[in-house]
């Protein structure tokens, strides 16, 4: 794990040497004040030498001007080098999560992801930047406390660093039960994040149904969690920091009462002299100084280490790779054939059942049948979303393992029910579908999909901000918002997902217009509740339980008198006429 940690040095190496090198120097000059009150109190006050002391005053007030401008480069360009560090982490953690395949985002939730995002990245800077310097500053300050304690008095100096092992087992003693404390803690914090952003998401529904209050009871329950696990976190860190100060306070006692007998036994022979034991008890502060700054760095390791653990816990996840002989596979005709596929999401459940359906070139395909019987899995694996667990998928006859996803899916457009429209304006939610298309193309494509008339209606045109998800949109607005931005990809296969289920009758019929006119010339899958809808089209097959039970046109499958013929005269009794409008809609 360090290895990958100092990786992330390497582009700043430069920054880091001068940031090191001025936490030498600052580490080095601290003992110059004890060397200089040593020879105050044993040569110049006593000898009257008082050019020496003003010189040494002055030296000394040189020396502070030059720590001050060292630690303020510590602290400006070291902390600059620690956000360098977090913003290339969190490049890399974002290109990363973008690579990802849909499984991941099926079991991790939007707020645990932020939540490593933000809070473990910005605790993994403060130890880039605190931890080598804080060692490197610490360790030398030590080692030149312990040179200058031993030339005063060598015995005295090993009785006080004698306590150091017992320190440092305390501290290592200790060292398990805090970071397991903080573990728990950042998963709390995780999980608070994604109620939050789960709950602020659906406010509207909250506010629809009147449950504010159950959505505060829900958060609550992760707010108390999480102080139970803060409340943990703090016991771990306060007995460490009560125990290592107990012990480190021993040091004070030992230097007073050790080196008052040094000075009682040998002050009459001039071997220990008044001046060396104040010196002694000056630089005793220099030693329990970084002897503290290490036992907060224990604090910051934690937290720093804990949080890198779950950053590369998800840079370690695999990434969605092609086959190493995969390749793009242009542009497509669009001829599609399901060879005894079958698939489950990974819960030991097969979804699909040996499905095998042909999809030619230019027809329209429809699926219909209950919920959860795989329609939506069937469109999810055309455009390589999900591996098959067995069987095999082709696109103009060639097997989509062999093809490069990116090349696949550059060729489909997917027009689903739950729209997902950017927080931004309608000519760039337009442009999604092709990021290098002109102006005239986003209009073309507005006016295909039968929105360009609304949009000219707004203040500030095709630069109106829609809001979050397009909060500012209708539903019907955002579905041909959706269906503008497929028309400016025009791909060669379109898969329709229940894309007008959720809309009223007056809406379904415009939007259907302009469905009808972006499925014109394209090999077509859709998903449909509504058999009016699909009545049709070339193919219709009936799935049920993750197999196909029927297949056909429309009026083969009501010749058949089956599922299709009785889900279709149910429907019509709900309310459907034959012109597709329902006052009621079955549902499966």
């Amino acid at each position: 794990m360090l290895k990958r940690f100092f990786r992330y040095y390497k582009p700043h190496k430069k920054l880091l040497a001068l940031d090191l090198l001025a936490s030498m120097c600052v580490a080095a000059l601290g003992i110059v004040y004890p060397m200089i009150t040593r020879s105050m109190l044993n040569d110049y006050i006593k000898n009257e030498k008082y050019n020496l002391i003003i010189a040494s005053g002055i030296l000394l007030l040189i020396i502070y001007i030059i720590r001050m401008l060292l630690n303020y480069f510590i602290q400006y360009k070291g902390h600059v080098m620690g956000v360098a560090i977090q913003a290339q982490m969190r490049s890399d953690l974002f290109n990363h999560l973008e690579t990802l395949p849909y499984s991941f985002y099926d079991d991790n939730e939007t707020g645990k992801i932020m939540s490593r995002m933000t809070n473990d990245l910005m605790d993994i800077s403060e130890l880039a930047h605190h931890g080598p310097e804080n060692l490197l500053i610490s360790s030398i300050s030590i080692i030149c406390a312990f040179v200058y304690l031993a030339s005063i008095h060598i015995w005295l100096t090993l009785i006080v660093f004698a306590c150091v092992p017992f320190l440092l087992l305390i501290a290592f003693t200790l060292r398990k039960r805090m970071r397991s404390a903080f573990q728990e803690s950042r998963k709390s914090i995780a999980q608070i994040n994604a109620s939050l952003e789960s709950s602020i998401s659906g406010i509207r529904v909250t506010k629809a149904f009147d449950n504010a209050e159950i959505e505060s009871q829900k958060f609550e329950e992760g707010n108390k969690a999480f102080q139970n696990a803060r409340r943990r976190a703090y016991k771990a860190m306060g007995q460490f920091h009560s125990t290592t100060s107990f012990v480190v306070d021993i040091f004070n006692v030992i230097v007073l009462i050790a080196g008052g007998l040094f000075l009682y036994q040998q002050h009459s022979n001039g071997q220990f002299t008044f001046g060396d034991y104040s010196a002694f008890v000056v630089s005793i502060g220099m030693f329990i100084s970084p002897v503290m700054t290490l036992i907060n760095f224990m604090e910051q390791y934690q937290n720093g280490a804990t949080g890198f653990e779950r950053f590369l816990e998800i840079m370690d996840t695999p990434s969605e790779v092609d086959a190493p002989d995969a390749v793009d596979i242009g542009e497509v005709e669009g001829h599609i054939e399901f060879r005894d596929v079958t698939y489950g999401y990974g819960d030991d459940r097969d979804v699909l059942h040996g499905i095998n359906l042909v999809i030619p070139k230019g027809q329209t395909f429809a699926l219909v049948g209950p919920s959860g019987g795989g329609k939506t899995t069937i469109c999810h694996l055309i455009p390589h979303f999900y591996d098959v667990t067995q069987g095999e998928i082709f696109i103009d006859s060639k097997e989509i393992h062999t093809l490069t996803s990116s090349s696949i899916r550059r060729n489909i457009g997917i027009v689903q029910q739950d729209i997902y429209l950017f927080n931004a304006s309608m000519k760039e939610n337009i442009l999604y579908g092709r990021p290098g298309a002109t102006d005239e193309e986003i209009i073309t494509a507005a006016k295909r999909a039968n929105i360009h008339d609304y949009i000219m209606t707004l203040p500030e045109g095709y630069d109106t901000e829609i809001g979050e998800r397009g909060v500012k949109l209708s539903g019907g607005q955002k579905q041909r918002l959706s269906i503008a931005r497929v028309f400016i990809k025009n791909p060669h296969i379109l898969i329709l997902d229940e894309a007008t289920s959720a809309l009223d009758n007056t809406t379904e019929i415009l939007i259907q217009q302009s469905l009808n006119e972006l499925c014109r010339g394209r090999t077509t899958l859709v998903v449909a509740h509504r058999l009016s809808t699909i009545k049709n089209a070339d193919q219709i097959a009936v799935i049920a339980a993750g197999e196909i039970v029927e297949q056909g046109n429309h009026d083969e499958l009501l010749a058949q008198n089956g599922v299709y013929a009785e889900l279709y005269r149910q429907q019509f009794r709900n309310g459907e006429d034959d012109t597709g409008n329902l006052s009621a809609t079955l549902k499966f």
